[in-house]
């Protein structure tokens, strides 16, 4: 079989938003997906097992983090990521690009590529295209990503030098001091993608995706939209709009971009992880999301539910007998051996007393809550339903509510 194979399973009759199915050589997913986040290796404090228990089919393990510390060629020799980690179903590895951009203070950009200072030891780590795609092709991942050239959200300044070859985009919807770094970035991210096409060795068991690039400005998200597809790969993500963008940007940008990339590939919409912004998202057509939301937040005792988040170390929930979430189905709300789920008060203690276990539990539950939102969220596009988002998930219904408009209204 081929590396990937993507079929649409159903249609939302108001909206763009669609439920399908992604096949891997390492199997299944369905869409739309949430992926958590295992940077180096690792959904931080949990099992595999227990990874798969939230509902997660597939995951996501960073290039940058992993190229650095263990190295690719260790765990190449180690059966790949697949097996190094005990994870048999699909990976997603990320090509390096967001830590390009987070990296700014430590890192020199040019059109040949990245170097930067290791993080870990301070040593020059010299990042190409062609490197990326090396790496990923030892790491083994299912779905792979090329390097992007990832501008900030506020560009000004920031990685200079000329703009490049392609005629000038008019009626941009950013400044004249910002454009000239969005447009360098679109250039070198399709140029990049080009080498990395090129580099990509392992075609037939692992699905390569184009970046779309272009910050706010949506005449330089067409253009690049245009230039990506002239690859004809297996998905497409959309890049540069969890850097610092507003919700309002991000939506604008999403809304656009998403119809203009092919309707029979999967669209993946990079780094966006809060309830509103995957719903705005799928609604426009997006089949895959990532974030490190579920985890980094559980570590910090901060735990999502359905009408919002709570901040568990507050004193106010010291003597709370309820689990995070009644009617939530994860190892720490739900019965396990017949005995209930964990109460709010033990879970703040667990923080209070420093124990592992409160970020165990609570990640846990982050992930399958977010995993619960994308179930419900499959559901109400089979069942043309959209009122099911607004009965179930009040965090996203007050917002819809503050803006005026109900989900069925706008979508």
């Amino acid at each position: 079989m081929s590396a990937l194979r993507f079929e649409v399973l159903a249609r939302s009759g108001t909206c763009e938003a669609r439920v399908g199915r992604v096949t891997t050589l390492h199997g299944s997913f369905d869409t739309p997906a949430f992926m958590p986040v295992g940077t180096a290796g690792s959904v931080k404090g949990l099992l595999p097992e227990q990874v798969a228990q939230t509902g997660s089919q597939i995951i996501l393990a960073n290039t940058y983090h992993l190229m650095l510390r263990p190295g690719a060629q260790l765990v190449a020799q180690m059966g790949g990521l697949h097996g190094w980690m005990r994870w048999d179903r699909p990976i997603l590895t990320d090509s390096g690009g967001y830590q390009v951009f987070s990296l700014a203070q430590i890192r020199r950009l040019h059109d040949e590529g990245v170097e930067f200072k290791s993080h870990i030891d301070g040593a020059t780590i010299g990042l190409t295209p062609e490197a990326a795609i090396q790496v990923q092709n030892q790491l083994g991942a299912d779905i792979i990503m090329p390097l992007d050239d990832c501008p900030p959200a506020a560009a000004e300044g920031l990685g200079g030098g000329a703009a490049g070859s392609e005629p000038r985009i008019e009626e941009t919807v950013v400044s004249e001091a910002v454009y000239p770094r969005l447009q360098q970035a679109c250039e070198r991210t399709v140029r990049w993608l080009g080498r990395c096409v090129r580099a990509h060795e392992r075609r037939r068991d692992q699905a390569l995706f184009g970046i779309v690039q272009g910050g706010i400005d949506l005449r330089l998200r067409s253009w690049c939209v245009q230039r990506v597809i002239e690859y004809d790969l297996p998905g497409y993500a959309i890049g540069g709009v969890a850097v610092g963008e507003g919700f309002d940007q991000v939506r604008s940008v999403v809304e656009h971009t998403a119809p203009l990339l092919p309707a029979d590939r999967p669209r993946y919409l990079m780094g966006v992880g809060y309830e509103r912004d995957l719903l705005v998202a799928v609604r426009a057509g997006v089949d895959m999301f990532d974030c490190v939301l579920p985890t980094r937040n559980g570590r910090n005792a901060l735990a999502f539910t359905s009408g919002g988040p709570i901040r568990l170390r507050n004193a106010r929930y010291a003597d709370d007998a309820r689990v995070i979430e009644p009617g939530c189905d994860c190892v720490a709300c739900g019965s396990v051996g017949g005995r209930a789920g964990f109460s709010r008060g033990y879970l703040r203690h667990l923080f209070m007393a420093g124990e592992m276990l409160g970020p165990v539990l609570v990640s846990a539950h982050n992930i399958r809550h977010f995993q619960r939102y994308m179930l419900d969220i499959r559901r109400a596009i089979i069942e043309n339903d959209w009122s099911l988002i607004e009965r179930n998930w009040p965090v996203v219904r007050s917002w819809l509510e503050g803006s005026g408009a109900s989900v069925r209204r706008r979508c």
